[in-house]
């Protein structure tokens, strides 16, 4: 009888992660700073979806459900959310559930204090940089991402997590918006999906940098670069070598930093290689 009830569970069990495929197992981690997988159960068609008035990457899971992937920013208080979906059924709105994290402290001294407190020079140069950046972030194409399951770009230890409170020689700072992978200056950074290069720059605080929009919204960022492989435009493949890593800009040594942005909010990229610690 224990052992037909066991077996009943498992099934059981078994269904529930097959009904809800393959990315919502991956990716629905629905905290602040996270990605939330909404189910679209009204829409036998594609709809376009919107959260704090950005459009949403809207994916077909499995041929079984149409599904809105979120991304969640940091600065969102836990509780209730609520997407704008316009489909055939019309204008309406679905809620989602965003839970509170907590995240650690990070303490980094700087020699260079005009890393911390720039001057009025640097205000102007770092302003005109974040509007090219901010406008990076905003872009949405209609390409379909080739993977949701990123590679990593490259291969190493990965040192500061994303979304420390972060203090510069005890000033604090945005928390950090991405992942550090500890590596040695000129390690081959590689594309984790397909995508268009769609900015490059030499920045005050990210050093060198490019961007690869994979699709709808959905964008990979590598800084403190120490050369750039790609231009603006190119289309890149999956593990394509795009730049190599440096310790350009407001960085105290060697690393690549990587954000993952989605529906211009910056989101853990450890969610897309499977390494999300709650």
């Amino acid at each position: 009888m224990i052992k037909r009830f066991i077996i009943c569970c498992l099934l059981f069990v078994s269904s529930v992660c097959h009904a809800q495929g393959f990315i919502t197992r991956l990716l629905n981690k629905p905290v602040q700073g996270g990605v939330a997988v909404v189910a679209l159960e009204r829409e036998q068609a594609k709809p376009s979806v919107y959260y704090q008035g950005n459009p949403v990457l809207v994916l077909h899971e499995e041929g079984q459900r149409w599904i809105a992937v979120v991304g969640i920013p940091l600065t969102v208080k836990a509780g209730t959310q609520s997407l704008t979906v316009e489909g055939a059924s019309g204008k309406y709105s679905v809620n989602f559930e965003v839970g509170h994290k907590a995240y650690r402290e990070q303490r980094i001294t700087l020699k260079n204090n005009r890393q911390v407190n720039p001057n009025k020079s640097d205000q102007t140069r770092i302003t005109k940089e974040l509007n090219e950046q901010i406008a990076g972030y905003k872009q949405f194409s209609d390409r379909i991402p080739s993977n949701v399951l990123f590679d990593l770009p490259v291969q190493g230890r990965l040192s500061s997590p994303f979304g420390l409170r972060r203090f510069f020689n005890n000033q604090e700072r945005n928390p950090h918006s991405g992942l550090d992978l500890a590596v040695p200056k000129g390690t081959p950074v590689k594309a984790p999906a397909d995508g268009e290069i769609i900015l490059v720059g030499d920045y005050f605080f990210n050093g060198k940098t490019v961007f690869i929009d994979h699709g709808q919204g959905l964008i990979s960022m590598f800084c403190h670069l120490s050369a750039i492989d790609v231009k603006v435009g190119q289309q890149v493949k999956r593990g394509e070598v795009v730049a190599k890593v440096g310790a350009t800009g407001r960085a105290t040594g060697p690393h690549l930093h990587w954000n993952v942005s989605l529906n211009n909010a910056r989101v853990d990229p450890a969610i897309f290689i499977g390494k999300f610690q709650p």
